[in-house]
């Protein structure tokens, strides 16, 4: 075996320098890879295997020196052999990944189609846009901040948002003005609701800990035993926790808003006809729907601006 050995480590060494050359002028011919490199040449046939063989040589002088003839031809024909090998089982382990990553697309398409949109803040959707990836961190910030029944509400989102460009996709080609214009305004409103929730993050954070039904029972049981700045203190602790109860229902009233936008694109683009005249004009309704619910939304901001200040 030995002896084996150390003909092969002869073999591979000397086969080194000629697929060196070969692969320098055409680095196809010598790297399985799919985008082959002349560095990679250099690295695999003046490094890599030189140093295999050099390992397999001393190990071989453990039996004393004598080559065999069947170890050296094994050596000549080992690169040969390894070479389409390799590239076989590059191919296979590529078409692996890709089975996998159309499995999960599609798993995940069933989910959507099921009505089961809930996202992972941890683990976002294969092939998440930007507006999909900050679903997932502000729904992580709301499960954060004790606030499950406001999270519900990204995975709402995020179903609609989907939804409504699986509309688009299907009735347009990318690159279609009208497409341009629909998806543009959809991220628009879907950014918007994002910012809502940010919003709704930044309310829950200040009231985090406050136990209102807590406060609520001092007040009625204890009002005796209280002291006026008590009493004082927990009615101010009370107004606080349910202005800004106050304040994150008008916030999910502007995301009721948005998701209804984005169902009111969905079914006038799904009565598009591509191909027809009527087609622009359907797309043309879809965005000024969606304009009027972006300018809606400006307008009621620039309104509670003054008493988000105070």
């Amino acid at each position: 075996m030995l002896e084996f050995l150390q003909g092969a480590a002869y073999g591979l060494f000397l086969t080194c320098p000629p697929w060196c050359l070969v692969g320098l002028v055409n680095p196809r011919l010598a790297l399985p890879i799919e985008h082959p490199q002349r560095w990679r040449v250099l690295v695999r046939y003046g490094a890599v295997l030189p140093f295999i063989s050099l390992l397999m040589w001393l190990t071989s002088l453990w039996g004393g020196f004598g080559p065999s003839l069947w170890g050296w031809l094994a050596g000549l024909v080992a690169i040969a052999v390894e070479l389409p090998l390799e590239r076989r089982w590059r191919r296979w382990r590529t078409r692996r990944q890709q089975r996998r990553f159309e499995a999960a697309r599609r798993r995940e398409r069933a989910r959507a189609e099921a009505g089961v949109v809930e996202l992972d803040p941890s683990r976002p959707p294969v092939g998440a846009d930007e507006i999909v990836q900050a679903l997932c961190r502000v729904k992580g910030e709301l499960l954060g901040v004790e606030r499950p029944e406001l999270a519900s509400r990204v995975d709402r989102l995020h179903g609609r948002y989907r939804h409504v460009n699986e509309v688009l996709e299907s009735r347009f080609e990318p690159g279609e003005l009208a497409f341009e214009r629909a998806r543009s305004l959809v991220e628009q409103v879907s950014l918007g609701a994002v910012d809502d929730f940010d919003a709704m993050v930044d309310r829950a954070k200040g009231i985090r800990g406050m136990d209102v039904d807590y406060v609520r029972s001092r007040l009625a049981k204890d009002a005796v035993r209280l002291s006026a700045e008590e009493t004082e203190a927990l009615r101010r602790r009370l107004a606080l926790i349910e202005e800004t109860e106050i304040a994150l229902r008008r916030l999910a009233a502007r995301n009721e808003a948005a998701l209804t936008a984005l169902d009111d694109a969905a079914v006038t683009l799904s009565r598009v006809v591509t191909g027809r005249p009527k087609a622009a004009l359907g797309a043309e309704r879809a965005c000024d729907e969606l304009r009027r619910f972006i300018e809606g939304a400006e307008r009621y901001g620039q309104r509670q601006q003054p008493h988000s200040s105070d």
